[in-house]
């Protein structure tokens, strides 16, 4: 399959035609490269909160009902553009109130299928900025989407950082990566997070960014990262484990062809077979008391 993840800037909006446009503009786009996989990045989607105002926009609160509010019909566009285009999207994530969680919001992606299907993925651990300024909270368990391409997961930004949140998508060929980073070391361990699951479960990982300046958000004001989708550094697959990276803070597209079948080999064959041994470790994951040595 042929992935494209983006690097995403933020616009403030002047009506709702102007976030349809954009938004087939970059599926379009990417569509006709030949992507079947299109991956946006968290938070993407606090760009509706614009269409409010600057006020609303601006304000922790406010913007959350905002987006919320506004989330049926963006993901009737791209339902509607996954249809038009023949394509799998990640749509950007956003904070949804949902009843299911009570009254505050989780941080939500959404999947759509060229059959206009849609499955959500909840972040499952709060950033210290999400749980100790912003109050979202953690949302339904973690899916695995078993889809024409194969299997995807999906691990919202911080939730790659966790090596058993990735383990229990030991099943999927392929985890998206959502992100949005304040400071480039934020998009380093976002970075180091993806590339460790490639390695632990032995497939690809697709990471995308939010990029540029949004004086008008508390939440996104300034978002530094870049696209990049990664392997195990193994049979079939680059020494380094990148397979593709774009430039950083440069919005567009970076493409990348993933191959099924070298990620069937490299399990069953590789030179490592992480993903295999895994259990190998759990008779030896006591805590380990100091020994003195004198």
């Amino acid at each position: 399959m042929k992935v494209a993840t983006a690097a995403y800037n933020t616009d403030f909006l002047q009506g709702w035609q102007d976030y349809a446009t954009k938004i087939e503009d970059w599926i379009a786009r990417a569509a006709g490269d030949g992507a079947e996989l299109l991956v946006f990045p968290e938070y993407g989607a606090m760009e509706l909160a614009t269409l409010k105002g600057r006020d609303i926009a601006h304000d922790l609160e406010a913007c959350i009902h905002a987006v919320s509010d506004l989330i049926p019909d963006a993901d009737a566009l791209h339902s509607d553009l996954a249809v038009k285009y023949g394509v799998h999207v990640l749509a950007a994530s956003a904070p949804v109130v949902d009843d299911a969680f009570g009254d505050r919001p989780v941080n939500r992606a959404r999947l759509f299928t060229p059959t206009g299907a849609m499955g959500v993925q909840d972040k499952q651990i709060m950033t210290r900025f999400e749980r100790e300024d912003w109050d979202v909270i953690p949302g339904g368990p973690l899916r695995l989407f078993d889809t024409s391409l194969g299997r995807i997961g999906v691990l919202i930004c911080y939730d790659s950082e966790f090596p058993l949140l990735g383990r229990a998508l030991s099943e999927a060929e392929v985890i998206l990566v959502p992100s949005v980073t304040e400071a480039p070391a934020g998009h380093t361990r976002v970075r180091i997070g993806a590339q460790a699951r490639a390695l632990e479960n032995q497939c690809v990982t697709v990471m995308s960014s939010l990029v540029g300046r949004a004086d008008w958000s508390q939440v996104i004001d300034e978002s530094n990262g870049r696209a990049g989708v990664y392997g195990p550094p193994d049979t079939g697959f680059p020494a380094n484990g990148v397979i593709s990276i774009g430039q950083m803070n440069v919005p567009g597209w970076t493409h990348a062809e993933i191959d099924p079948a070298k990620i069937a080999y490299v399990r069953r064959d590789g030179v490592v077979l992480n993903r295999l041994h895994w259990t190998e470790q759990e008779p030896r994951m006591a805590p380990v008391a100091p020994e003195r040595l004198r």
